[in-house]
């Protein structure tokens, strides 16, 4: 477990809230492959520990470790592809609370790992609830950025852009990341960059870990986003709610 600074554990001490029934899943989209070092993973650590200090469960996917087909479909091997490791992830994106999306930074850009994710999140939009909404809806999602070079900001604007389009809620300040000098330099977990140090980048790793347990669970005890005006199963039947019915004559 990262090791948490003093307000960091000050503000996990005095919560009065119970998180312990929460799931949260993190994507790590760095290039490399386990186990290399994945300064991404470096900062997932903070919130990772923020997380479980409140009792949730959590698990950090590196989707780079595993056989995950391209395409937008929930299960590639269905279409031409001998192997997908998507399914089992997809799983556990159904199962958890709340999705942390994290990335490296290559060419002012979220990395081609993370591009893929996103695409293969695209593929179950279409999927429904109970309720007949799409299937993301009454999930929180959020988003780490890390790298040596502008674009922070412009990966988290495209992620969390991605996210709320699937069905996602997104909190208040949602992102967070640490970027090192421009060009070649120090990542966040070399010694020296002062990555793990930063006050601004732990502030707001910290910012956004609780908003994302708060809106979290919120959601879980409203039983979601109400179901009206949302529902696809209702709109494909032919109610178009508030609105006149077009069929109407």
């Amino acid at each position: 477990m990262a090791t948490l600074n003093d307000k960091q554990l000050e503000m996990c001490s005095t919560s009065k809230w119970d998180f312990s029934d929460l799931k949260a899943l993190f994507i790590n989209c760095t290039l490399k492959r386990s186990p290399e070092l994945s300064h991404t993973q470096g900062l997932i650590d903070i919130a990772k520990a923020i997380l479980e200090k409140n009792s949730v469960s959590v698990e950090v996917v590196r989707a780079v470790d595993h056989d995950i087909a391209y395409g937008v479909w929930p299960d590639m091997t269905e279409h031409g592809w001998e192997n997908d490791a998507w399914p089992a992830i997809l799983d556990k994106v159904m199962k958890s609370e709340i999705l942390v999306i994290t990335s490296p930074v290559w060419l002012g850009e979220k990395s081609s790992v993370c591009t893929k994710v996103i695409e293969r999140l695209y593929g179950a939009s279409g999927q429904l609830n109970s309720y007949g909404q799409y299937a993301y809806y009454g999930r929180v999602g959020g988003c780490l950025i890390t790298g040596n070079e502008d674009g922070a900001k412009h990966c988290a604007m495209n992620i969390l852009y991605s996210l709320q389009h699937l069905g996602y809620v997104i909190p208040p300040q949602a992102d967070a990341g640490w970027l090192g000098e421009a060009g070649p330099g120090l990542s966040y977990l070399d010694a020296g960059s002062g990555g793990p140090e930063n006050e601004f980048t732990n502030r707001n790793t910290t910012f956004m870990t609780w908003n994302l347990l708060h809106l979290a669970r919120m959601m879980k005890d409203a039983g979601g986003i109400p179901a009206h005006g949302n529902q696809r199963s209702e709109w494909d039947a032919g109610c178009r709610f508030d609105f006149a019915n077009p069929d109407y004559r």
